[in-house]
């Protein structure tokens, strides 16, 4: 019994020998090659040149694989909450003036480009980014002047909010050449023209400038097409009856979001401030092509009802922050921020963006 218990045995140990010999046979050579699937993502510019390791990833989100906490906010030298509508220049005003000038001062150091969170983000002392947690308050939020008045009432806020930037109205980003042949307002309410716009639940700031914009430019038209009215545009975009997608939106971050919409055939025609069109024509110029709202592409003039936006600066108390008050350190890196923003030099890289200064 026991013989046949161990013949058995030996049997099947040399089974198993076999089948992973067998494993170990030569895998023959491959001479074909994958095709690539991602999402139909616009590979934006990065603020500086790409260094190895870099997970930068665009199957998912971009963050699901850095994660962490970041809460030691006493070692953090500068945080600054901010809409992210002139990111373009304030990464020029960051890593061309303010670094290279405090490099010894601000060392660690972060900022976010979106709608304004700054309320949220100081209440609840977070900001997520896919599985990646900062937990730090911001020295210094920027926004429109209703955001402004929103930090005040929660007293929030330090000194004079500061105006920084002054925009040049609204354009119709469309798809390089014009396929639909958008000259104007009027334009967006053919039925064959779909309409990409901020989300107006998520970003209600910029929303209520495009549809105001659109309504107001129609209203303010001394020769409007046959028989159309501002009111008859305004429902034929946002409370159209078409059994098809007349209008569309992005979930949150319509400066990326309306870009992507009208280069993947979501949409035909998109409301943007003229330095974010701008942007996305110099980042792609074989994707986008502007349709200027008064004045020309070069040298915009906007319509009567083309609304103009004003951003503002302003600190926060050192009595919400993390710690109760801010380092010296911190204190130091707010005012070379603030004193930057005020400077000729933000002057000249505004305009180099298609931005004016209040």
């Amino acid at each position: 019994m026991i013989r046949s218990a161990y013949r058995v045995a030996l049997s099947v140990a040399f089974l198993v020998v076999g089948i992973a010999a067998g494993a170990l046979a030569e895998v023959p050579v491959i001479t074909g090659s994958p095709q690539i699937v991602t999402p139909a993502l616009l590979d934006w510019p990065r603020d500086t040149e790409k260094q190895t390791p870099d997970l930068t990833e665009p199957t998912a989100n971009r963050l699901e694989d850095l994660h962490g906490e970041l809460v030691n906010c006493s070692s953090m030298d500068l945080v600054l909450s901010t809409a992210g509508n002139y990111h373009m220049a304030l990464r020029d005003l960051m890593r061309k003036v303010v670094l290279p000038e405090a490099s010894d001062e601000i060392a660690n150091w972060y900022y976010s480009t979106s709608p304004p969170i700054s309320p949220d983000q100081i209440a609840n002392k977070h900001l997520g980014f896919g599985n990646l947690n900062v937990g730090c308050v911001p020295q210094i939020a920027v926004g429109p002047k209703n955001l402004m008045n929103t930090l005040d009432s929660l007293a929030f806020t330090e000194g004079e909010r500061i105006p920084i930037i002054r925009n040049r109205g609204n354009v119709i980003l469309v798809k390089k050449g014009n396929p639909k042949h958008i000259k104007s307002i009027w334009d967006l309410g053919r039925p064959n023209v779909r309409v990409v716009t901020s989300n107006p639940y998520t970003e209600k700031g910029s929303f209520g400038n495009y549809s105001g914009s659109i309504n107001n430019i129609a209203a303010n038209d001394p020769n409007p097409p046959g028989s159309r009215t501002a009111e008859k545009l305004f429902h034929s975009i946002f409370n159209s009856d078409k059994p098809y997608a007349k209008w569309v939106s992005g979930k949150r971050i319509h400066h990326r979001e309306v870009p992507w919409a009208v280069a993947y055939d979501h949409a035909d025609a998109g409301l943007l401030f003229y330095h974010l069109a701008l942007y996305a024509k110099r980042s792609f110029p074989d994707l986008f092509d502007i349709v200027p709202l008064g004045g020309t592409v070069d040298s915009p003039e906007p319509l009567p009802g083309n609304t103009r936006g004003t951003l503002f600066a302003v600190r926060i108390k050192g009595e919400v922050s993390n710690h109760g008050e801010w380092t010296q350190r911190q204190l130091e890196a707010t005012e070379r921020l603030i004193e930057a923003y005020q400077t000729p030099g933000f002057e000249e890289i505004l305009d180099r963006h298609g931005i004016d200064v209040p």
